[in-house]
Formats: C-alpha cells, structure tokens, sequence
C-alpha cells in the first residue's frame, strides 16, 4: 500500500524538466544572447589578428606565383580595405564561436531528449565541429590547384590580378561548401538512428548514391573547376560507405 502511494505521488509530481512555453522562449533567449556575445568577441579578435589571418587565406594564392614575385591582391576602391575586414572579421567570428553555438544549442535541446538520446548529443556535436573543420581545410588545400587549373585554360594575354574581394568571396565560398557538405555522415547516421532509413537500404541503393553524390558535387561546387569536384565527392562516397557502418554497429 505505502509503495502504491509512494508511486502515485512520484506520478502526480512535475517533472523538473517540463517547462512552459514562455519559460522555453525565456531559454531561447538567453541562449541566443550568449550566442551573439560569443561570436562578437571572436569577431573583435579576428579583427584584431587581420594580418595573420589574411596571410593564411592568402596563401594557396601565394603558392601559384612564380619564386620571388610579390604575393598581392588588389583593392579597387578605397572602401575595400575596411569591407575586406570587416569580412574577415565576421567569417571569424562564426568560425571561432561555432563551439560555444553548437553548445549552446545542444543545451537548450537537452531537456527534451531521453537518457539514450543524451548519450549520442556530445558525439555528434564534437563530429559536427571536427567535420566541418576538416571539409573547410580541405578546400584550402585544394584551392591553390583550382587556382592553377584557372590559369592553365587562359592566354598570354590574360593576367591574373585577382581582387582580394573577389578572390577572398571564393575561397570563404569554398570552405563553407565543404564544411556543410562534409556532414553528410552526420545527416546519414541521425536518419538511420531515428529510423527514417536502414543501413540495409543505403547499401541497396548505393549506385543511385553515388550518380547522386556526382551530381551534388557538380552542381554545389562554387569553382567548378576539376580538382575542387573530386575533393567534395569522393570523401562523400567514402562517408556513405562509413556511415552504413557506423549505422549497422549502432543498430546493434
């Protein structure tokens, strides 16, 4: 008899984790401020490490000149100089926060998710932010071929002088594409987690996959050019591939 009351009483008692609508809205809120402070501050110290930072976007434009030519872009208008800074100060700023966002993020849904669930939520924000990074990188590293095959299809009477708008646009371009692109596995695995695909019909339907990924790659590739394609398919491909895997051992 004590036992049933006990358990009628733990039933009737609220769960410390349900909240109301404002309360959920209150949440948001202090989450989104906490947001918007971080990615200020790491915006404010991108700007001030300007230099540093530019010289590394710069790079791969540098290893595509001739030894002992000066590696400059150029400025068309005398706003550029602060518009490029600021560019670089809020691609910086997004970049260096993104941790303290997906936390934020990962906090503001724990409440609602089961204990199994909580169990895969840091993996899978650490995966995001390792994915991300690595797909940014690999743009960077194939950007100086991309550059070379630009050169390669013009003429003598072509001069490449690249704006730093304009070759600085591309480049952060790539790097975004990549990095979204790169979490596929992540996408795959959360499907096959939720039940929405099985491991069994990816593997069944992977020459569909893999036109679809050549696809993908062709169209979403801001350079076009062939080294820059090849890099966001096949680690896709590969990513399928591992992400079967991955889904058959935690199906298990």
């Amino acid at each position: 008899m004590a036992t049933l009351l006990r358990r009628r009483r733990s039933e009737a008692r609220p769960d410390p984790n349900a909240m109301t609508l404002f309360e959920h809205l209150t949440e948001l809120r202090r989450r989104l401020i906490i947001c918007v402070i971080a990615v200020a501050l790491c915006a404010i110290l991108a700007y001030v490490l300007f230099d540093p930072i530019l010289r590394f976007f710069m790079h791969p434009y540098c290893e595509t000149l001739p030894k002992g030519e000066p590696c400059q872009l150029k400025v068309l208008s005398p706003l550029d100089n602060l518009s490029i800074r600021l560019k670089i100060s809020g691609f910086g700023g997004l970049f260096f926060a993104s941790p303290v966002v997906l936390w934020q993020l990962w906090r503001f849904v724990t409440p609602g998710l089961k204990a199994r669930e909580k169990r895969y939520a840091i993996p899978f924000v650490a995966a995001t932010i390792l994915l991300f990074a690595l797909g940014a990188y690999t743009a960077y590293l194939t950007f100086p071929h991309a550059l070379g095959f630009f050169s390669s299809v013009g003429t003598s009477l072509l001069s490449a002088n690249y704006t730093a708008d304009n070759y600085l646009g591309l480049l952060m371009l790539l790097m975004v594409a990549f990095g979204v692109t790169f979490e596929f596995p992540v996408v795959l695995v959360s499907l096959e987690l939720a039940g929405v695909v099985k491991s069994a019909q990816l593997g069944k339907y992977r020459r569909m996959e893999i036109i679809a990924v050549v696809i993908f790659a062709a169209v979403v590739t801001p350079s076009s050019d062939p080294f820059s394609f090849l890099a966001m398919a096949v680690p896709m491909l590969v990513f399928y591939e591992i992400s079967i895997v991955i889904g058959k051992a935690l199906g298990k």
